[in-house]
């Protein structure tokens, strides 16, 4: 076990540290106005001490205006600073929290994964909640710093009357926040476990919201509740630990500040019983002994949230510092080329070795489900190449050469349970708005019936995860959309699971038309799937133990005659 360089900066740091640094000019002048602020407000009890030590002296209507015209001045600065100080450090977080949110999305939509251990509903609250409050050190060190400035004009103010006042307040502070920061460091432990726990609740509900139908199906949604609620009822007894640390830590910093506004209040008291300072200088005091709780209460907030945004840093740095699951390379593949398995060894595949020409249409039968589903994964590069023996060719380059970008827009691999989208159909099955196809591929996956059903057509709107749809609707729409990409290679993985034979069979053949000249492999049981393929491939045990055409091998083999007749 190697120990960490101490020296080594942490992810979370130096988010922070980029945060405020793009973000340096909007915090230099939000500190500059809440400083203003902040002096504002302590110079009223000051002006009140000097007010009444000169009406005392000079009696006058023109003393009682100019007092008034003083409060008023000060007034106006307090008023105008905080709102446009608030304005520029709260559109700067606002922006920063934004930049943030979209940097983390674009991680998970990245086409090589990352090797995070998290799932997608742990990276959503990622994305908003912790961009949220990473974000919030943007605010905070402008009111640390401006809180500060109120602290010192405050101690400086009564160490010109006596000495002994300022050292109090100064000695005060510095107790204070050496107090307040080891309760800090305890609110940030504890606040990463809840953002984690909470985290994983949402994930939970996320996977349980996906798979609600096959969930109510087998009568598994008990058990998927109590699971959820398991999880839930962790999150929320962490939180019920940070919220009792989180009043400890404010009840403690109350307490210590009305303690230190009591000593000021009483040592005034004291002095001017004492003749060592004045009337005026008394009530200034007494002034500043009140006014000074409130900045001392900022003040000696500031340190948890910095330890609050530091753990949302933190845990933004497990998305945005994970490495890829592998390095692609920088080839592209070449057009008119076919695709290659040789000797590939993966899960249940075991020295799969085949090819599939250039146009032509292949079918492969698998008997074992995961073998079907082990397949689909590596050729939709799920896989990394190096985490399975062999090779996979496509356009005559190996996977491991090719850059990921151009993998993916000449061979696209549409899974079985395809996610459908909110929007339309039409946007459903051309995301991008680019395809020439849409006509033909929405005739080819037979979904003119579902078109021709509603009177906006291709413009039909489509819930969250076609939850308005059929579950055929939605295995043709998702079927739509990988023909209407038109890519080189194309690889369905049972792709008519969902429709009814006589929907199987015209889909069949709307897709050997539309994909003539095109290289195809299905990935399937469906007769009128095998039957439309130039060839039939037989995955049985990992491998390829037959191939002909699926006429034929019904004939001749009754293994595949029991696996595939229906």
């Amino acid at each position: 076990m190697t120990t960490p360089d101490p020296q080594r900066p942490r992810p979370g740091s130096d988010i922070l540290r980029t945060a405020l640094r793009r973000n340096i000019g909007a915090m230099a002048g939000g500190t500059l106005l809440m400083g203003l602020y902040q002096a504002g407000e302590t110079a009223f009890p000051i002006a009140l001490g000097l007010i009444v030590e000169h009406t005392m002296r000079d009696r006058g209507p023109g003393a009682l205006g100019l007092s008034i015209a003083a409060l008023a001045v000060i007034i106006t600065t307090v008023s105008l600073s905080w709102r446009f100080g608030m304005r520029v450090l709260q559109k700067a977080n606002t922006t920063e929290a934004h930049r943030w949110r979209v940097k983390v999305a674009a991680c998970g939509l990245q086409p090589v994964a990352r090797d995070v251990d998290l799932k997608s509903g742990e990276v959503l609250t990622i994305a908003t909640e912790d961009a949220d409050q990473t974000a919030d050190i943007i605010e905070v060190v402008p009111l640390l710093i401006s809180s500060l400035v109120a602290v010192v004009i405050a101690a400086l103010a009564l160490g010109l009357a006596d000495i002994r006042l300022g050292l109090l307040v100064i000695v005060g502070t510095v107790a204070i926040m050496s107090i307040l920061s080891v309760l800090s460091q305890r609110i940030g432990s504890s606040t990463r476990e809840q953002q984690a726990r909470v985290a994983r609740a949402g994930a939970k509900v996320a996977d349980l919201i996906t798979g609600l139908r096959p969930l109510h199906g087998f009568g598994g949604n008990h058990a998927a509740f109590r699971s959820y609620r398991r999880v839930s009822t962790e999150a929320k007894h962490q939180a019920i630990t940070v919220a009792k640390v989180n009043g400890a830590y404010a009840g403690t910093a109350l307490a210590l500040n009305a303690v230190l506004a009591g000593a000021v209040t009483l040592t005034a008291g004291w002095l001017a019983f004492d003749g060592r300072i004045d009337i005026g200088e008394l009530v200034m005091a007494v002034g500043l002994a009140q006014f000074i709780m409130e900045p001392l209460k900022l003040f000696s907030e500031m340190p948890k949230y910095v330890m609050i945004a530091r753990a949302s840093a933190e845990r933004m740095a497990l998305v945005l510092t994970a490495p890829p699951v592998t390095v692609p390379g920088s080839q592209r593949p070449a057009a008119g080329e076919g695709l290659e398995i040789d000797g590939v060894r993966h899960g249940a595949l075991r020295r799969l070795k085949f090819q599939v020409a250039a146009g032509e249409f292949v079918a492969i039968a698998a008997y074992q489900p995961r073998a079907a589903a082990d397949l689909a994964a590596i050729l939709s590069a799920e896989v990394p190449p190096d985490a399975y023996e062999g090779v996979v060719r496509v356009g005559g380059q190996e996977f491991a050469d090719l850059s990921i970008e151009a993998l993916r827009a000449h061979l696209l691999v549409n899974p079985y349970d395809g996610e459908i989208f909110a929007g339309t159909l039409r946007t459903n099955i051309d995301p991008s708005g680019t395809s020439r196809l849409v006509p033909e591929a929405v005739e080819a996956s037979l979904l003119t019936d579902v078109v021709a059903l509603h009177p906006e057509g291709l413009d039909y709107g489509v819930r969250d995860r076609g939850a308005n749809l059929s579950g055929g609707q939605r295995q043709r729409l998702s079927l739509a959309r990988a023909l209407a990409a038109d890519t080189d290679v194309l690889v369905l993985h049972d792709p008519t699971t969902a429709v009814d034979a006589v929907t199987e069979q015209l889909v069949a053949r709307g897709v050997a038309q539309l994909r003539r000249g095109r290289t195809t492999v299905v990935i399937t049981s469906s007769p009128a799937l095998l039957d439309a393929a130039d060839r039939v491939l037989v995955l049985d045990d990992g491998v390829i133990t037959a191939e002909d055409t699926h006429r034929n091998l019904l004939a001749t083999d009754e293994e595949y005659c029991a696996a595939v007749a229906r």
